[in-house]
């Protein structure tokens, strides 16, 4: 009966526009993660990452009280939770990255680490398709669960970059001598591979919800 009731009752639509504005934030700092990687505008584009993330995180916080305050939502409010926090982590891994190469005042990246954040884009721009898609489940799944194999795919692609990268690091680096050099080199490997790791996550979740909703 009460599943009868909901699908009389008008749904909160306006979710997928808030999720559209929070996968756009996350393009958009992806691709500025990828730029600065590739040696342009460095600060400019640390700053538009960190301002990127407080817009995504004022947008996560918008999710999570229509969640409270609505009584129909597109799907269940565990899975809405879930989404939106993925997707937050994502840029919240990004913007930690940043924090890292202003700590250590790095200007210029490895080869190996201007690929992963190549691959960190296509992630973000697999995402953003797919969030677009959510607002029509049943005719979109096919595409979104092509969609999250291709975020599983990309994923085993940064990881073997990052483990190429390393040993890059350890070949430049570890029969010199320069320690601070390779665990700094490291440190910012391992937080870029965390990136995409995220947006696999957010690919999980999408997963299930096409899995729970289909």
């Amino acid at each position: 009966m009460m599943n009868i009731f909901r699908k009389l009752m008008p749904r909160e639509d306006r979710f997928f526009d808030m999720f559209s504005k929070h996968s756009k934030a996350v393009l958009d700092a992806a691709e500025a993660l990828n730029d600065l990687l590739n040696g342009k505008d460095l600060d400019q584009n640390c700053r538009r990452i960190v301002a990127l993330e407080n817009k995504a995180d004022d947008i996560t916080r918008e999710v999570l009280l229509a969640v409270r305050r609505s009584f129909i939502t597109p799907f269940d409010r565990g899975d809405i939770k879930d989404l939106i926090q993925s997707m937050d982590d994502a840029v919240d891994m990004m913007h930690k990255t940043v924090k890292t190469i202003r700590l250590f005042e790095q200007s210029s990246f490895d080869p190996l680490m201007q690929q992963m954040g190549a691959e960190i884009v296509k992630a973000a721009r697999l995402v953003a398709e797919a969030v677009a898609l959510l607002d029509k489940l049943g005719p979109n799944a096919q595409r979104l669960s092509a969609i999250a194999e291709e975020v599983t795919r990309v994923e085993g692609r940064s990881d073997e970059l990052y483990d190429e990268g390393l040993k890059t690091l350890f070949r430049s680096h570890g029969t010199s001598g320069d320690a601070m050099a390779y665990m700094i080199g490291s440190e910012i490997y391992g937080e870029l591979e965390k990136v995409v790791d995220r947006f696999e996550d957010v690919a999980n979740e999408i997963s299930g919800i096409v899995i729970e909703n289909v």
